[in-house]
C-alpha cells in the first residue's frame, strides 16, 4: 500500500470510528449527562460542599464530602486544579484537599456515564468505589505526614469555611429525575431492554441503505467499531440539528430567552425519544420496537420539563441550560477529535506492543498503564474512547482502570500545577501514593 493509500486508510478508519460512536447507544449517555452537569454547576452553590472540607471538620464529615465534591461539582481534569488550589488556598484541610483532588475526576458524572455505556459498568462501579476509597487513604496519609505544615496553614486561613449554604429540596428532586434519564437509558436490565410492542414501517429503501451503510462503515467487534444503522443516521442528522440550534439559541440565553433555544431543547428532547426506541432494518422496511426505556424516557423527561416550568425561577433554568451547554462546547470538540484520533490508533499501534506492556493482570502491567497516564493526558471523556481502544488491543481490564485512575492526576501538567499549590515535597508524596494506589487499584481489580 502507498502512502496516499494508507493515510486514506487511516482517515477513513477514524471517520469509521467516529460515525459509529455517534451512531450507537452512547447518546443515552451523554445527553442526559451534560443536563445534570450542567445542573450541578448552575443549581447547587459550591459553598454547599466546600464548607465541610475545613481541617477542624470531623473527618467523618470532611473525607466523604471532599470523595463526592468532583460529582457535587461536576469537575473534570481540566478544571480540577484551579478548584483545588482554590479550596487549599481559602482554609481546606491538606488531607480533604487532596482527596477531592485524585477523586474528583474519577466520579464525574460524565466520565462515569461514558465509562458505563462504552467500557462496562465493571469498569464504572470500580473507578467510582477504588477511587473514593483510595483518594481517602491518600489524603489522610498526606494529612498525617505533613501534620505540622497541615495545622500551620489551617491557623493562617481559619474561619474561611464557616459559610453556610442551602440546597432547596426542588433542586434534589430535579436531580433525581435528571439522574433518573440517565439511568433509565443506560442501565442493562429486562424491565427497560424490553419490547413491550413491535411494528413494522414498511419502506422499500431501509434494507438496502443498511447494506450500503455496512459496506461504508464495516462493523468490526475486534477493533470496537459498532458500526452504523439506518437508526444511527437518524441521530445523528438530530445531533447536527442541535448543534446548529443551540448555537444560536443557548450561547446567550442566561441574558433571556430566544425562540431558537426552545426548538434546540425541544430537539434535545426528540432525540433521547428517538434514541430509546429499537429499530432495525428489515426486508419489509424498519421494524420498531416500543421499549420499557423509552416509557421511562418520556415519562422523567415530561416530569423534568413540568418541574422546569412551574418550581423554578426563569433565571435559574437559563443558568442551567447555559452552563449545559458551556460543558457540551468545552468537552465536545475534544471528545470528537479523541475519538477519531483513538479509531486511527487502532490501525497504528500493534496489538503485541499492547499485549506485552499490559496483556497480564501483574504489577509491572498496572504500573504500566499508570506512567502511561503520565506522558499521555486527555481531557476528560477522551480518556475513555483511547481506553476502549487498548481495551481492543489486548490490554486487560486492570491496567486499564489504573490508566484510567492516573491520567487526570499524574500528567506532567497536572504534577507542575499541584507542585505550584503545595510544594515540591508534598508534590513528591502525592505523587507517589497516586503511583501506588493506582498500581494496586488496578491489580486487584484483575485479581476480583
Amino acid at each position: 500500500m502507498d502512502i496516499v493509500g494508507y493515510v486514506l486508510m487511516l482517515l477513513q478508519t477514524g471517520l469509521s470510528s467516529l460515525a459509529a460512536y455517534l451512531a450507537a447507544h452512547v447518546l443515552l449517555c451523554l445527553l442526559p449527562a451534560f443536563f445534570i452537569a450542567g445542573a450541578l454547576a448552575a443549581l447547587i452553590p459550591k459553598a454547599a460542599v466546600t464548607k465541610y472540607l475545613g481541617r477542624r471538620t470531623s473527618k467523618w464529615i470532611s473525607y466523604p464530602a471532599s470523595a463526592v465534591g468532583g460529582f457535587v461539582l461536576a469537575v473534570c481534569s481540566c478544571t480540577i486544579m484551579p478548584l483545588f488550589a482554590s479550596i487549599y488556598k481559602k482554609g481546606a484541610g491538606l488531607g480533604p484537599a487532596i482527596t477531592f483532588l485524585f477523586v474528583g475526576p474519577a466520579v464525574n458524572i460524565l466520565a462515569i456515564s461514558l465509562t458505563g455505556v462504552a467500557i462496562g459498568m465493571d469498569i464504572a462501579l470500580a473507578r467510582i468505589v477504588l477511587s473514593i476509597v483510595f483518594g481517602i487513604g491518600i489524603g489522610l496519609l498526606m494529612a498525617w505526614l505533613f501534620r505540622e505544615d497541615d495545622a500551620l496553614h489551617d491557623a493562617e486561613t481559619n474561619g474561611a469555611f464557616a459559610q453556610e449554604a442551602k440546597v432547596a429540596g426542588y433542586i434534589w428532586v430535579f436531580f433525581v429525575l435528571l439522574l433518573g434519564i440517565l439511568i433509565a437509558g443506560t442501565l442493562q436490565i429486562d424491565v427497560l431492554t424490553r419490547q413491550y410492542a413491535v411494528f413494522t414501517v414498511p419502506t422499500v429503501w431501509a434494507n438496502d441503505f443498511q447494506v450500503r451503510l455496512d459496506g461504508m462503515v464495516p462493523p468490526n467487534p475486534e477493533l470496537g467499531i459498532e458500526g452504523v444503522s439506518v437508526h444511527g443516521v437518524a441521530l445523528i442528522l438530530l445531533l447536527v440539528l442541535i448543534g446548529l440550534t443551540a448555537g444560536k439559541g443557548l450561547n446567550t440565553v442566561d441574558e433571556g430567552y430566544n425562540p431558537w433555544t426552545f426548538v434546540a431543547v425541544a430537539l434535545v428532547t426528540l432525540t433521547i425519544v428517538v434514541a430509546s426506541f429499537k429499530v432495525v432494518a428489515v426486508d419489509a422496511g424498519l421494524r420498531v420496537g416500543i421499549t420499557g426505556k423509552l416509557l421511562a424516557e418520556v415519562l422523567l423527561m415530561a416530569a423534568v420539563w413540568w418541574m422546569a416550568a412551574k418550581k423554578f425561577e426563569a433565571y435559574e433554568i437559563q443558568e442551567w441550560l447555559w452552563e449545559t451547554w458551556r460543558f457540551v462546547k468545552q468537552i465536545i470538540p475534544l471528545l470528537l477529535v479523541g475519538v477519531f484520533v483513538a479509531g486511527m490508533a487502532r490501525v497504528l499501534i500493534p496489538a503485541n506492543w499492547i499485549q506485552t506492556l499490559a496483556g497480564r493482570d501483574t504489577i509491572l502491567a498496572n504500573l504500566a498503564g499508570v506512567l502511561f497516564g503520565v506522558v499521555m493526558y486527555f481531557p476528560t471523556l477522551v480518556e475513555v474512547p483511547i481506553a476502549q481502544t487498548f481495551l481492543s488491543l489486548g490490554m486487560q481490564r486492570g491496567p486499564l482502570l489504573a490508566y484510567l485512575l492516573a491520567d487526570p492526576e499524574l500528567s506532567l501538567q497536572s504534577i507542575l500545577i499541584t507542585n505550584t499549590v503545595i510544594g515540591k515535597k508534598k508534590t513528591a508524596v502525592y505523587v507517589t501514593l497516586v503511583t501506588i494506589f493506582s498500581t494496586l487499584a488496578g491489580w486487584l481489580f484483575g485479581r476480583l
